[in-house]
Order: structure tokens, then C-alpha cells, then sequence
């Protein structure tokens, strides 16, 4: 338990550690929020290009803001559950791209982590629709086996406990694999990057 700090002795603990930072390194960090802030709009759907954004910016902080940047961006790749999820990889991808220009490697590198992101969908859908299966023909075999006729019935296996319970496991498997795999590109990114 004397491990544990408490919110406010974090708050204190930054507090003096801000009192202490020196002008510079309070612009360096005002900058790198200016940057992380300017990306949600971006993502959001707000200005269209980064290096547009980052071109208005104070030349002097223009490093500092681009930092803020990219390391926004390289959160906002992750594993798609869905579309909105996919459309958000994307522009993330983009922008990274569009702040790294002149670099083919962080293109490529890019390209091979979107190839991932579509591949964990591809396969979280096939994984998902074959347990889904499986769990509808035991369902009716067992209505069978209690002589019911299945086929008159509406079965949604999905609603089941031990459906729930097994695409659990196997999501977790599924996130486990392409997580490790995201990571180290988002690693590679970011040395690269200098994020």
C-alpha cells in the first residue's frame, strides 16, 4: 500500500516538477500538446493536410509540435473493431506519411502496418462467423437429440454463454497476435520518426 500514490500526490508531484522546469522545456511541452491537439482536429476530419498545419506553427516550435504530432498519430494506430476504426488507421497512416516526406521506408513500413490492421479484420470476422457456426449446428443437434425441430426455430447462437465465453478466449488470442505484431511496427515508427 505505501506504493500506491494517491491522484493528488501525482498532481503534486508534477506540480513541482513544472516549477522546476525551465522556460524551454515548458514551451518544448506546451508545443508537444499544441501538436497532439492540431492531430485530433486532423483526425477528426478538421484541416487536410499536417504539413499545412505544422507550417502555420511558430518556425521555433515547429519540432516540438511536429513530436506532438506524430507521437498522436502512432496512438491512433491500433487493431480495427470496425469501419470507424479503419477509416481512423488510415488518415493516422496518412499523416504519418505526410509529416515523413522524402523517407520511402516510413511508406512502406506504413503500408506493411495497414496490411496488418486489414488482416486482423479479415480474420476476427472469419473467426468470429466459423465459432458462430459451429455453435449453431450444436445447438441444433442437441434440439434434435430432444427430438425438436431445429430448422423451425430461430437460433442466434450469439446469445449464448459459452459462444460469449469462447469468442472471448479466441479474441484474446486473435488481439494477442496482431498486438505484438502492431507493436513492433509502431516501435520501428517511431525511431524512425524520431516521435
Amino acid at each position: 500500500m505505501a506504493g500506491i500514490k494517491s491522484t493528488m500526490d501525482l498532481v503534486m508531484e508534477r506540480a513541482a516538477r513544472m516549477g522546476m522546469a525551465t522556460p524551454d522545456e515548458m514551451r518544448h511541452e506546451e508545443s508537444l500538446k499544441k501538436g497532439m491537439q492540431l492531430t485530433a482536429e486532423y483526425l477528426n476530419g478538421g484541416k487536410a493536410t499536417l504539413v499545412e498545419i505544422l507550417r502555420e506553427q511558430d518556425p521555433s516550435q515547429q519540432e516540438s509540435v511536429r513530436k506532438g504530432m506524430l507521437a498522436s498519430l502512432l496512438r491512433n494506430l491500433f487493431l480495427p473493431r470496425d469501419e470507424d476504426g479503419v477509416k481512423r488507421i488510415e488518415q493516422a497512416v496518412k499523416g504519418v506519411v505526410e509529416l515523413n516526406q522524402g523517407t520511402p521506408d516510413i511508406a512502406a513500413l506504413c503500408q506493411e502496418l495497414q496490411t496488418i490492421a486489414s488482416q486482423y479484420g479479415q480474420h476476427r470476422k472469419q473467426l468470429y462467423e466459423q465459432l458462430k457456426e459451429q455453435m449453431r449446428m450444436q445447438i441444433e443437434q442437441m434440439l434434435l437429440r430432444k427430438g425438436m425441430k431445429a430448422d423451425s426455430m430461430k437460433i442466434d447462437p450469439t446469445m449464448e454463454p459459452q459462444f460469449k465465453e469462447q469468442w472471448n478466449r479466441l479474441e484474446a488470442d486473435i488481439d494477442a497476435q496482431y498486438g505484438q505484431a502492431m507493436e513492433q511496427f509502431k516501435a520501428q515508427l517511431k525511431d524512425w520518426t524520431g516521435a
